[in-house]
């Protein structure tokens, strides 16, 4: 028997929250990549496919806890520039814990609802 990589069970899992999670003007989508070097976090509008704004890791920061909560206070502090308040989390396969969970609660702090 075939064992399946851990990346492509990820990938099955993001199909299945992406077939439920879809972004808009009001409530555009918080999507989370992470890497073994890096953390990103897109804004995008899933109506028009824009994305409205993103953010990764400066140089100078550590990829750990700290670094992806700083991410999430970046992308809170970018959509209150652009006016928006409310958006939809897209964990994007990852398991809620570790940076993807403090990404998410850096982002709750700059002044995101999910």
């Amino acid at each position: 028997m075939k064992k399946i990589s851990r990346n492509n069970l990820r990938l099955q899992r993001k199909k299945r929250i992406r077939a439920k999670v879809s972004g808009t003007l009001k409530a555009p989508r918080l999507c989370v990549f992470r890497s073994l070097k890096n953390i990103y976090a897109q804004v995008i509008n899933d109506e028009t496919g824009k994305v409205l704004a993103a953010v990764k890791l400066d140089e100078k920061t550590k990829n750990d806890l700290q670094g992806a909560k700083k991410v999430g206070i970046d992308v809170a502090k970018k959509c209150q520039d652009m006016k928006i308040e409310k958006v939809k989390f897209d964990r994007s396969g990852y398991k809620y814990h570790g940076k993807v969970k403090a990404l998410a609660e850096g982002a709750r702090e700059g002044g995101l609802k999910f």
